[in-house]
């Protein structure tokens, strides 16, 4: 695998941000549902993820700048000579997907688990797995590679995403599954399936869940929070008033102050988004006063009624 920064194209010292708005294009552009004619996009497609996976990790975007591991999360080095005299052995880590090595000599263990824990294809892309070394010195045992992981698109409704309702989806193997949208889900959100893959020699690859949520006909998303412009009447407004507010949640009744204008800004807590640390967001109602276009009785009111004030005056005019 080439250098992830250049597959992403961005700088050695782009931040988080950058490397993931950069993914986000890159894989919208490559996705095979907008690619199915095109085998070298979903190859890209398939490289560009890879890339993300490993510099959207710290510890491994860490390890790659050191010169420690390669493109493919993979040891520069994993079979060093070492004062010890021992080898090292692979081990499975069961439950987990990855790898565990271990020293087989003296001096102490290095456990570079973290090395091979979540990237694409187990061990590293491609599916390539470690031998193991015993006694020092030994032959490579090549080991059975994984199957290929499966992408696959899921759009999720506004309100299922800000819920984090179960989603029932099907795979290619036409098996059907339920998969509860983790916290702090988001449009570009992905998910992994462990075992829900191509079957392989070495086991089924993984399913790459990649959110899309969909846009709400009233309610936007701001951070974590929900917001909704509610319009009201002009009795409403003057008077107060309790209306049915809709959230994400069902609708709620909501107190009006009496004298609101349009504008003012209500909060209804704990109707947003679930957070990552598994917090809900609020959500903020923005009130606009709604005049009929041809009502007698009110023009006719305010025909003998003066407002002496100039609403524009913090203006400047």
């Amino acid at each position: 695998m080439a250098d992830p920064y250049s597959i992403l194209g961005v700088s050695r010292n782009a931040s988080e941000k950058e490397i993931k708005s950069a993914y986000r294009k890159l894989a919208k552009e490559l996705h095979p549902d907008r690619n199915a004619d095109n085998p070298k996009a979903a190859e890209r497609f398939s490289q560009v993820t890879n890339a993300y996976d490993l510099l959207s990790d710290k510890d491994k975007r860490a390890q790659f700048d050191r010169g420690e591991i390669d493109g493919d999360g993979n040891p520069t080095a994993p079979f060093g000579f070492g004062g010890g005299g021992g080898g090292y052995s692979a081990q499975g880590h069961p439950g987990a997907g990855g790898f565990e090595f271990r020293s087989g000599g003296a001096g102490g263990g290095a456990d570079f688990s973290d090395i091979f824990e979540g990237l694409f294809g187990g061990a590293g892309a491609g599916g390539r797995q470690a031998g193991g070394f015993g006694g020092g010195f030994g032959r490579r045992n090549a080991q059975p590679q994984r199957g290929a992981n499966v992408a696959y698109r899921l759009a999720v409704d506004f309100i299922d995403a800000a819920t984090r309702a179960t989603q029932r989806i099907t795979l290619q193997d036409g098996k059907t599954i339920d998969v509860k949208l983790p916290a702090g889900v988001e449009d570009g959100t992905q998910m992994r399936l462990k075992g829900k893959g191509q079957p392989g020699p070495g086991g089924a690859g993984d399913a790459i869940l990649t959110i899309e949520v969909r846009k709400h006909p009233f309610f936007t998303r701001d951070g974590d929070d929900v917001r909704l412009d509610l319009p009201i009447t002009l009795a409403e407004a003057v008077r107060g008033a309790k209306v049915k507010v809709p959230t994400v949640d069902g609708p709620v009744m909501l107190s009006i102050p009496a004298g609101s204008t349009s504008g003012r800004t209500l909060r209804l807590k704990g109707k947003g988004f679930t957070t990552k640390d598994d917090r809900r967001g609020d959500q903020f109602v923005t009130l606009a006063i709604d005049i009929p276009a041809d009502d007698a009785r009110l023009k006719a009111f305010v025909e003998d009624w003066q407002d002496t004030r100039n609403p524009r005056a913090a203006l400047g005019v």
